[in-house]
């Protein structure tokens, strides 16, 4: 099921095309979310392009963080978004990551947890392939280090406890948060997930390495398997 975008649009051709040269910076705010895209795509697409681009990028995606995670292909196959659009739909998602993650990384992540979950969800919410990603923290709890363990298909991706612990002792980390995400939208464990993170959780022991949670990210959510107590 496609999520509610927060601002309705109309199929038939979205929001009105608004010039950017015309716009205030203060009034952004008030444009909905086909407006905001068809703006985006003023820079590299001809005016009259731009509105129904949009729309169709809507109607096959469902939302803006559905479309700038979208995989490179899919984003080629809608009709009038050339390389420059679908770099700059990139650049969106790049910098909506890098903007969390300063958020998350100002402070140890256990007295800033809604920071963190905030990173995650924007890094893997959205993302139409599972991901598995490793967040490496210092002797402080600080974020040091966020990587990527697998990136696999729509349902499964390879995870090899010895080799995450291997990357951790690397970096001379003292601790780990888990993540990965689930394309279906439902954040609940599968069985594999539980086996794997416990796979981890006694590797690290071995090494002294603590395992403070592994988060799951859906769109209908995100699962702590701590609050779960599955850790």
């Amino acid at each position: 099921m496609r999520p509610i975008p927060s601002q309705s649009h109309r199929s038939s051709g979205g929001s009105p095309h608004l010039p950017s040269q015309t716009l205030e910076p203060s009034t952004l705010g008030e444009i909905d979310d086909h407006g905001l895209l068809s703006l985006l795509l003023d820079r590299s697409l001809p005016g009259s392009a731009c509105g129904p681009v949009a729309t169709d990028l809507i109607d096959r995606f469902g939302g803006l963080g559905e479309i700038v995670a979208a995989d490179l292909p899919e984003l080629s196959r809608i009709n009038g978004l050339g390389p420059a659009a679908i770099l700059d739909l990139k650049l969106l998602r790049q910098l909506s990551i890098r903007l969390a993650r300063s958020t998350a990384c100002t402070r140890p992540v256990l007295s800033s947890w809604n920071a963190l979950v905030a990173y995650a969800r924007v890094t893997l919410a959205s993302s139409p392939r599972e991901q598995f990603r490793a967040l490496f923290l210092d002797r402080r709890n600080v974020l040091m280090r966020d990587e990527l363990v697998a990136d696999g298909s729509v349902d499964h991706a390879p995870v090899y406890p010895r080799e995450v612990i291997r990357r951790a002792l690397e970096l001379s980390a003292s601790a780990l948060i888990l993540v990965h995400n689930h394309p279906s939208g439902d954040p609940s464990p599968s069985q594999a997930d539980i086996t794997v993170t416990r796979q981890i959780i006694e590797a690290a022991k071995v090494f002294g390495l603590q395992v403070h949670d592994h988060l799951i990210v859906g769109r209908e959510g995100t699962a702590s398997f701590r609050t779960l107590g599955l850790i």
